[in-house]
């Protein structure tokens, strides 16, 4: 598959490629779907859409791959964290975990106002401690 023309271009819905980024970090292409967020930085967008995913092994491949990618490609991870962000405000706690738990690992300060209100405010303990976790993270990398 050539990567050099972004998806968006292509005319592939975010629908599809949630749906076949989902199904490979399922089927265990991770790699294979790093090399795509590598490619086509337009891909961090669906990031918060894929940590809500029922499938365990989907969230735990996302997970790896930002681990991978704050590597990789830094110059572009930070593009995860708008729906990161917006996850946080979502109905499961899982995913509002796991939101605060990647951008913990993404380290954008921009994500602190957020992950401090959700530290104070969310209404599962868990939350509340991955947040503080996440910004004892990002307050670890900036000092």
């Amino acid at each position: 598959m050539c990567y050099s023309i972004p998806m968006q271009k292509r005319g592939i819905s975010d629908a599809d490629l949630r749906k076949m980024v989902a199904d490979y970090m399922e089927n265990g292409f991770l790699e294979n779907i790093i090399d795509m967020f590598r490619h086509d930085s337009s891909l961090y967008r669906l990031v918060g859409t894929l940590i809500q995913d029922e499938r365990v092994r989907v969230r735990i491949g996302v997970t790896a791959m930002i681990e991978d990618l704050r590597r990789l490609d830094a110059e572009h991870v930070t593009e995860a964290v708008p729906g990161l962000i917006g996850a946080l405000e979502h109905d499961e706690p899982f995913v509002r975990g796991d939101a605060a738990n990647l951008l913990g690992i993404i380290g954008d300060s921009a994500a602190l106002p957020f992950l401090r209100d959700a530290a104070d405010r969310d209404e599962n303990p868990n939350v509340r401690l991955l947040a503080k976790e996440a910004l004892n993270d990002i307050a670890g990398e900036k000092s």
